[in-house]
């Protein structure tokens, strides 16, 4: 990691609560004096120390730059608990760090556990921090488990050489060009221009010229296996190859222009920080289209409406249930003395004498007559619908909250992307009325 021919003759290495010239000693002697003051026995498999790996585009930052970053990096991630240390590296195309820090913290009380998703958490944050400082990220990042990293270098497009697998699919398009009669002719196709076909079971294989290996028709990737060419031929339309450009390619592309009415617009009214807040939710929630992310949040405003108006009704009608069972209670409680009252012939004396009763009595049946009922609830059938609405309420009010929440955030990003991408109010209007109108 601190070999001079990479790092600059050392220049390019920096580091935290260590010398990084004997940083190995000091991460051992921290591990010693951690097991002595815990008390615990070493292990084969102990961790000294561990490695994160942050590369950036080629040409894009410095090498000063991409060590500040790197820092910064072990900073936020270790919240400056444990030493480390961080080398940059400028001898391939692609600037990177490698960046060592210590398992155990500067108290030596405490050893850092390798969790589950820790290089989601990793990546995440080291885009966040690059989204903050105006450097891009890779869009849609790919597992590389199970890839060489020649492999992985030429899928993230450091290496230019092109795959055996870009070779076929520039060959299948171009084949497709001349309008195959049906899948068999396009195989003839392919053959024609050096393409050697051969099929083991149910798979069809292709070999380009020049390859030792065959690469099978459904893994050359969307669009390229047997039934999707099928489609293609039949319906004459070209596959297609090409990435798909989107909302974070987009606001990567915005972010690299630094220029527009748009991105003048975002830096006053708002920050680099959440943008990266905003990259992050689209990126981890697949929204990676304008038009996906109007029809999302119109689906959670729909949503949210829709359980706001259940959990309105149901107070609607628990106060209504409220408001009867004590006039149900009232009019059972008075029936006798209006009773009387009607055989004295409604005598004024005895109005008088029993006035807050009579009072509540006509209150009753006016309640009664405004709901149009004809038979009263009896009060016990109203408690139990009253704990079932109440039940119903708790039960939707869980999600009601976090409807509302999701509305939020969705409305917050769309208007976030609205604003740093100056999407008109013609070209929005046209798609609400889309979602609308599918909907």
């Amino acid at each position: 990691m601190e070999n001079p021919a990479k790092t600059d003759d050392g220049r390019l290495i920096s580091r935290y609560e260590c010398d990084s010239r004997i940083a190995d000693a000091e991460f051992a002697l921290a591990h010693r004096i951690y097991q002595t003051k815990s008390g615990r026995e070493p292990k084969k498999n102990d961790v000294i120390a561990y490695q994160i790996r942050q590369s950036f585009k080629p040409g894009e930052i410095t090498p000063e730059e991409a060590n500040r970053l790197g820092y910064e990096l072990a900073m936020r991630f270790t919240k400056g608990q444990h030493s480390f240390i961080v080398c940059t590296h400028i001898d391939r195309q692609h600037l990177h760090n490698h960046i060592i820090f210590n398992s155990v913290n500067l108290e030596y009380n405490r050893k850092f556990c390798n969790f589950w998703g820790s290089t989601k958490a990793i990546r995440r944050l080291s885009d966040t921090i690059c989204i903050e400082n105006g450097y891009s990220v890779i869009d849609e990042p790919k597992n590389r488990w199970g890839l060489s990293y020649n492999k992985w270098q030429e899928q993230q497009g450091i290496v230019q050489t092109p795959t055996q697998k870009d070779v076929l699919r520039q060959a299948i398009d171009k084949a497709l060009t001349q309008q195959p009669a049906d899948f068999d002719e396009l195989l003839k196709l392919l053959e024609q221009v050096g393409i050697e076909v051969s099929k083991r079971g149910k798979n069809w294989r292709l070999k380009a010229a020049g390859w030792k290996q065959f690469a099978r028709l459904d893994r050359l990737g969307d669009g390229y296996s047997e039934a999707e060419l099928r489609a293609v031929i039949a319906s004459k339309k070209m596959p297609q190859s090409q990435d798909k450009i989107n909302l974070l390619v987009d606001i990567q592309q915005k972010l690299a222009e630094g220029k527009g009415g748009g991105y003048a617009k975002w830096a006053t009214v708002f920050n680099l920080k959440q943008l990266a807040k905003t990259y992050n939710y689209l990126n981890e929630n697949n929204l990676l289209s304008y038009d996906e992310l109007v029809a999302r949040t119109a689906t959670a405003t729909q949503k949210y409406d829709e359980l706001s108006c259940t959990i309105k009704a149901a107070e609607s009608r628990m106060a209504e249930i409220a408001v009867l069972k004590t006039h149900i209670i009232n009019y059972h409680k008075t029936r006798e003395i209006f009773a009387a009252y009607k055989k004295s012939g409604y005598s004024k004396k005895f109005a008088a004498e029993h006035e807050s009763a009579l009072l509540l009595h006509r209150a009753a049946k006016k309640a009664f007559d405004d709901l149009g009922l004809k038979k009263l609830p009896t009060v016990k059938s109203l408690q139990t619908e009253y704990a079932q609405l109440l039940n119903e309420k708790k039960a939707a009010y869980g999600d009601y909250r976090q409807a509302r929440e999701e509305m939020k955030q969705l409305l917050t990003v769309k208007a976030n992307v609205d604003n740093l991408l100056e999407v008109s109010d013609s070209k929005e209007k046209n798609v609400q009325r889309e979602v609308e109108t599918n909907r």
